[in-house]
């Protein structure tokens, strides 16, 4: 499985979020606490948004912890919002076409589970892609394809409800083809302004999927800890895991739940069920 990580909030250097914290996203790259795997060393990508609204990507099928490019370019890059993500293959080749995440005009998107038994259904999930979509997918993975099926679904007029018809279609291809439990996810995707996060598995037992406390409330908790005296209120980390281990900084996010991140907006949970 995979460790991904999405940031909104005052501007910050890359290498503040990929390198700094004790268990930085580039340390989960090859020992994650939390991971159904230990080492995610399959490639890693790195999505964010700078003077246009199409985000930047910089993908590559070197382990994390081994790309000296990511170490300068994350020393010289300050961004408000990036999803990045570091890659343990379930099935699909290590190539950077099959690198998270994955972007659709000003969208980007990333996952970390699987769609159980994916060569049985993958032709008949493919089949339900807009065909306007269909020629932008490079790769091979399950997760691009949840992605263009959500796509054609209405993610971008509304992410909740095309989430929830992706998960609905990939369980009933799933259970059709004998899948007792076709879906096993996390998932992020953003638009450039609002951040959306869901945590369901069919079975109920989902991948772990954390969010930070508002910052406000650890400064008066931590009024000695430097990393949070230039944070803005409304700044947020959701996490695959906590990224160290300050008492109070994260709260697990429920089962079955979407959470919901808008700049100068207090986070939302709400539940998400298809």
């Amino acid at each position: 499985m995979c460790r991904w990580l999405a940031y909104s909030g005052s501007p910050v250097l890359l290498e503040e979020l990929l390198y700094a914290p004790e268990n930085s996203l580039v340390m989960q790259s090859k020992h994650a606490r939390l991971g159904a795997t230990a080492v995610n060393g399959d490639g890693f990508g790195i999505g964010w948004y700078g003077s246009t609204s199409t985000p930047g990507l910089f993908l590559s099928t070197e382990p994390a912890w081994n790309d000296r490019n990511l170490r300068e370019l994350s020393a010289q890059i300050t961004v408000d919002r990036v999803f990045a993500h570091v890659r343990a293959s379930t099935g699909g080749a290590v190539q950077r076409s099959n690198c998270h995440p994955f972007r659709y005009r000003n969208w980007l998107w990333m996952h970390n589970g699987l769609i159980a038994k994916f060569p049985l259904v993958r032709r008949e999930l493919t089949l339900a892609i807009d065909p306007v979509l269909f020629p932008l997918i490079e790769g091979s993975t399950d997760s691009e394809i949840m992605f263009y099926l959500a796509v054609s679904f209405g993610l971008e007029q509304d992410p909740p409800a095309a989430m929830a018809r992706m998960v609905e279609f990939v369980e009933e291809v799933g259970r059709r083809a004998g899948v007792e439990y076709p879906v096993q996810m996390t998932v992020a995707t953003t638009d450039g302004s609002t951040t959306w996060a869901f945590r369901y598995s069919s079975r109920g037992r989902s991948r772990t999927l954390f969010h930070s406390t508002d910052v406000s409330t650890l400064r008066r908790q931590y009024p000695d800890n430097p990393a949070l005296q230039n944070v803005a209120d409304d700044s947020r980390l959701v996490v695959s895991e906590p990224l160290g281990d300050l008492v109070g900084a994260w709260q697990e996010v429920p089962e079955s739940t979407c959470v919901v991140v808008r700049p100068g907006v207090e986070e939302e949970l709400v539940p998400f069920k298809p």
